[in-house]
């Protein structure tokens, strides 16, 4: 697991990115000698793994039926093949699902700047029949909400949300952005909430 995260081998912390790292074999947890508040991690922290009650002897499972699937595979599938329950299994195919889009099971860090837009046609450049039938109102009416994360001096992660509201900005902002990291959104109400703000917090 070590090498399948880390290509050089060396374990390097998720927080600060040091290597000078301990490993304590009662706790099962790696340490780094970095003086900061998270000093204790695991190999799934910073991963899509983080946060969940399951061991990797489950997720990587999960993995494999996923891969193999060449006709996809249902979250009843995995709930019974792992003995899970269906809203876990849920949970853990979206998850894979996501990391095999990006290929990466790692999550942002640092500093990430998140922005959403609506996509489609202008009504100006619709047909007068097409703009009455889809164009019901101003702004986003009748296209579709696109939601982008920007990690500085890294990747880009875009997905199409069903509105710009903060229930269904903020579960994509913590799926893919470590717990800790700074993000920077605009004036816009919904993205300066709690934990998710300006460049004044960061995200917790």
């Amino acid at each position: 697991m070590i090498a399948a995260r880390w290509v050089d081998g060396k374990v390097r912390c998720p927080h600060c990115g040091s290597t000078d790292v301990i490993y304590l074999e009662k706790a099962r947890l790696f340490k780094c000698r970095t003086a900061h508040p998270k000093q204790k991690f695991s190999l799934k922290v910073g991963t899509i793994f983080e946060d969940s009650p399951l061991g990797l002897d489950k997720w990587l499972t999960a993995i494999w039926l996923i891969a193999n699937a060449k006709n996809g595979i249902s979250s009843y599938e995995i709930h019974r093949a792992l003995g899970i329950t269906q809203k876990t299994a849920w949970f853990v195919l979206h998850r894979i699902r996501l990391a095999m889009q990006q290929g990466s099971i790692d999550k942002l860090s640092g500093h990430v700047e998140v922005d959403e837009t609506f996509i489609g046609g202008k009504a100006r450049n619709m047909h007068s029949s097409e703009r009455a039938r889809k164009i019901h109102g101003t702004g986003g009416s009748g296209k579709v909400a696109v939601m982008g994360l920007l990690e500085r001096n890294g990747e880009v992660r875009t997905m199409v949300v069903s509105n710009v509201k903060r229930k269904s900005l903020r579960p994509e902002i913590n799926a893919h952005v470590e717990p800790g990291s700074m993000v920077y959104t605009d004036a816009f109400k919904y993205g300066r909430k709690s934990d998710t703000t300006s460049e004044s917090r960061g995200c917790q």
